[in-house]
């Protein structure tokens, strides 16, 4: 993707705000753990765009993440975008999120990190999206929600596309 033009966007996370909404409504409220997770993408004439998003939530502790990534080739060069972003929530206990982008000549990489924990009880989320060779976009999101005495439930939802040049 030499002579790129390339657009590194970090904290696009109201793209997915709906994941927490349809969270709640497909369990979420029964007071167990519960994980959700959706994802989107399409290609249409030299361009296309991939994007991931999650949500986990259990006992007062609730994580979510998201990533989108982007491309157009075109006869001036190839343009494209990747972004992410988490968040995580506790009532008493820890929380931590992170975000890296990674920009090379070959491939642009955003991981997204967040994690709650009150005690036993914690959720997590991790979305990881790539924009290959300005080509190939993919993004795959995994949560994860636990409360002691029982499973974990869990969530994974992965999206590829490949863009035709």
């Amino acid at each position: 993707m030499k002579g790129s033009a390339y657009l590194i966007i970090a904290g696009a996370f109201a793209a997915f705000t709906g994941v927490a909404a349809a969270q709640s409504q497909s369990g979420g409220s029964s007071g167990g753990p519960a994980a959700s997770s959706v994802g989107a993408g399409g290609a249409s004439s030299g361009s296309g765009t991939v994007g991931t998003g999650g949500t986990g939530a259990s006992g007062g502790t609730s994580a979510s993440t998201v990533g989108t990534g982007g491309t157009s080739v075109g006869q001036s060069g190839t343009s494209s975008s990747i972004a992410g972003g988490g968040s995580a929530a506790a009532s008493d206990g820890k929380i931590s999120s992170s975000n890296k982008v990674t920009d090379n000549p070959n491939m642009l990489q955003d991981q997204a990190k967040a994690k709650a924990q009150n005690g036993g009880t914690w959720s997590k989320s991790m979305t990881k999206t790539k924009v290959k060779q300005g080509d190939q976009l993919t993004s795959r999101t995994k949560t994860m929600a636990h409360e002691p005495g029982g499973p974990p439930a869990k969530s994974t939802t992965r999206e590829s596309i490949a863009v035709g040049k």
